[in-house]
């Protein structure tokens, strides 16, 4: 009798959320700079731009160390590797608390993008692992809820905590946060010894086949974060800062909801499922500087982007397991690494267009990159056969 099956129903899927914690921790920590940008900018003297660099850091480091930590440490057990993940995510959140210069909260950030990479890369894969492989899909769904979670939960409280004690104590409190993801790692998930070494050959055949998602996911998160990175400072022009969490916090909600319906319906037909959710977040980036120059207007094209990027991350993760499925890690990893090298390089380059220009084009130039995608998802469903 194998350990999986001396656990308790209830006691698997512990272990399911405390993954699910772990990651919420992490989405948290990588995108709450987007609800602090003005007052860390204004703390340390820097542009939006300069500021947006607290967005690239992470995911650049996170786009090698997905591939480097799975490939490295692929001997060692996953819980051993989750649980000294955490620890680092609590190093980062008290060095971001405490750094008195910008360069320091580079290096917080920077162990907030080894973080992402490994925890990522094995977090996300080890539900058939935890729970039998009958409950896997309904656990996998769980444990990609932290992502919306993040946006719903995660990011309104910390830019409410930092709007009326300090955006340090967000920072802090994070840190605090990441331990107790640790102590519920440690207690809930078994020892998972490797059971297939992640070699390079094994990633470079997944990559192989991944060339359509590895486009579309270029595309739509370049546009997602080009824009959404800079959204606080656009927001400040149009309602009271201390309205921002609540238009963040509808924000998420939404994309709660589109994350539930767009794994429900890429189940049936996954690249019009994607298409639509790059289509609603294009028609959101496009009409903000046209329509959300009042709050009513700004709100509801936060729900309809927040409904378009709710399902973005479950249908890229669904398109590169369907390009590598004889190995769930290494599909991951080509998901984590892609997901956050151009998180990453989307946060600079609308950086780069913000401090050139204004937000207002930064908002359009992602939008067409959108359709863009939306283009490209149509012509591959013509490619591929029907209901994938």
């Amino acid at each position: 009798m194998t350990l999986l099956e001396t656990r308790t129903p209830t006691v698997r899927w512990l272990g399911v959320v405390a993954v699910t914690l772990g990651i919420f921790a992490i989405v948290t920590t990588e995108i709450l700079p987007i609800g602090l940008l003005t007052p860390i900018g204004t703390d340390f003297a820097l542009t939006p731009g300069r500021t947006g660099w607290l967005m690239t850091m992470p995911g650049l480091v996170a786009a090698v160390a997905a591939p480097v930590v799975t490939v490295a440490t692929a001997r060692l057990d996953r819980r051993l590797m989750l649980c000294v993940l955490m620890v680092l995510l609590a190093v980062a959140g008290l060095i971001a608390a405490t750094a008195p210069v910008f360069w320091l909260e580079l290096v917080a950030r920077f162990l907030v993008g080894l973080t992402i990479g490994g925890f990522w890369s094995i977090g996300a894969g080890l539900a058939g692992r935890l729970v039998p492989e009958r409950w896997a899909p309904r656990a996998t769904a769980v444990i990609f809820s932290a992502v919306p979670l993040g946006s719903v939960l995660g990011v309104p409280a910390g830019t409410f905590v930092g709007e009326f004690a300090g955006w340090r104590t967000s920072f802090a409190a994070l840190g605090v946060l990441a331990l107790v993801a640790l102590g519920v790692l440690r207690i809930t998930v078994p020892p998972l010894p490797p059971l297939q070494v992640t070699r390079a050959a094994v990633l470079r055949n997944a990559l192989r086949g991944s060339r359509n998602a590895l486009i579309v996911t270029c595309l739509i998160v370049t546009a997602q974060f080009a824009t959404y990175t800079y959204v606080t400072p656009f927001l400040r022009d149009v309602v009271r800062p201390e309205l921002i969490g609540l238009f963040l916090l509808i924000y998420g909600a939404a994309g709660l909801v589109g994350n539930v319906i767009a794994g429900t319906a890429a189940a049936r037909n996954l690249r019009a499922t994607f298409a639509a959710c790059a289509g609603l977040i294009a028609a959101a980036t496009l009409l903000l500087p046209l329509a959300g120059h009042t709050a009513a207007g700004a709100l509801g094209l936060l729900v309809v982007w927040g409904l378009g990027y709710g399902g973005i991350p479950v249908c890229s993760m669904s398109m590169f397991a369907q390009a590598a499925p004889e190995s769930r890690e290494a599909a991951t990893v080509w998901f984590t690494s892609s997901y956050q090298a151009v998180l990453s390089i989307g946060a600079l380059l609308g950086g780069l267009v913000v401090d050139a220009w204004s937000i207002p084009v930064a908002m359009v130039a992602g939008g067409g990159c959108a359709v863009v995608a939306v283009a490209v998802l149509l012509w591959s469903r013509t490619q591929e056969v029907p209901g994938t």
